[in-house]
């Protein structure tokens, strides 16, 4: 049953955004795991449309933030007001008080700001004045980056970035999909209304039944392979890789390839991963927990580069010896 429902929620979304598929998939895989999602994408591939349809395919309440340089901590999480009439202060809530939170350009504020979005994005809480407030679930952050416009930007430290479940690159769409946004966007008289699908109840019933989702052994030796070789890429005989490495992945990336890849086979409709659902979201997981050095840059050589040569040289039959 939720099976024809995350489909139906899919087909919604695609009524408004077109040629987004894996965008989608990737921010229901968030949502039912519980994982926030960092979006990049040059402007106007629809980011902000399709994080805002699909909160209404949810009927969740979302709140859409724009991160700009001047905000302040206190327009995100809320403040203590003054209430001239009572003689008191009382609590005014912020934006972050919902269930969706769409924080656009969220490397445009400053760090004070990043560092309250995420603290409530790992505490599930937010305390203003002396009282601290639980906020709703589900509680998802979606955020997004523009690569391209560094001017006046605070890029997001890696160990904060490294909160988000996911880091999703998105890219321009092809020929076919672009003609259908021009017909689509260009009629003045389009209607993006969609129906809500799914309801909380319905959320937190998908996460139970990934929770049982089965992932064999010899595949969670294959996250851990994975995971180790971007940390000791020499001792799997990847030197030519290992000179671009400074940092490897954080044990934030193998819990988070497990329930991404217990997503993603729930999402197939098998109780069951298979090899393909951990490659599928592996570069998503990994790509942004690596962290490079000056000679990668030089050399123009990404995460998204390594990852895939990961996947390619690391056998998934390999006995992994834990110690």
């Amino acid at each position: 049953m939720h099976k024809e429902k995350i489909q139906q929620v899919v087909e919604e979304v695609k009524k408004v955004v077109v040629g987004q598929d894996r965008m989608i998939n990737r921010l229901l895989i968030g949502l039912f795991t519980n994982g926030h999602i960092l979006l990049e994408g040059v402007p106007g591939l629809a980011k902000t449309l399709t994080v805002n349809t699909l909160a209404k395919v949810l009927h969740l309440d979302f709140k859409r933030i724009q991160f700009t340089p001047d905000l302040l901590p206190s327009d995100l999480v809320g403040t203590m007001i003054y209430n001239q009439q009572e003689a008191s202060f009382e609590v005014k809530k912020g934006p972050i008080f919902a269930n969706i939170i769409l924080a656009d350009e969220v490397n445009r504020s400053p760090a004070k700001v990043q560092s309250a979005l995420l603290e409530a994005m790992q505490e599930k809480q937010v305390t203003i004045g002396e009282t601290t407030f639980p906020l709703d679930r589900p509680f998802l952050v979606l955020a997004t980056q523009n690569p391209v416009d560094q001017e006046g930007t605070y890029p997001l430290p890696e160990a904060q970035v490294d909160r988000f479940m996911m880091k999703v690159h998105i890219d321009y769409p092809s020929k076919a999909d672009e003609m259908e946004v021009m017909r689509r966007m260009a009629n003045m008289s389009f209607s993006s209304e969609v129906n809500a699908i799914l309801s909380k109840e319905d959320i937190f019933a998908i996460r139970a039944a990934i929770n049982e989702v089965k992932i064999a052994e010899p595949l969670e030796n294959y996250i851990i392979e994975l995971v180790f070789a971007t940390r000791f890429p020499e001792k799997y005989g990847l030197k030519e890789e290992a000179k671009y490495i400074q940092f490897g992945v954080s044990p934030r990336a193998s819990i988070n390839l497990n329930l991404a890849s217990r997503a993603m086979a729930y999402m197939e409709g098998r109780d069951y991963v298979l090899p393909e659902d951990i490659k599928a979201v592996a570069e998503d997981v990994l790509n942004h927990r690596i962290i490079l050095n000056y000679e990668a840059e030089a050399d123009n050589v990404s995460t998204r580069d390594l990852v895939r040569i990961f996947l390619e040289k690391i056998p998934i039959n390999k006995t992994v010896t834990l110690k």
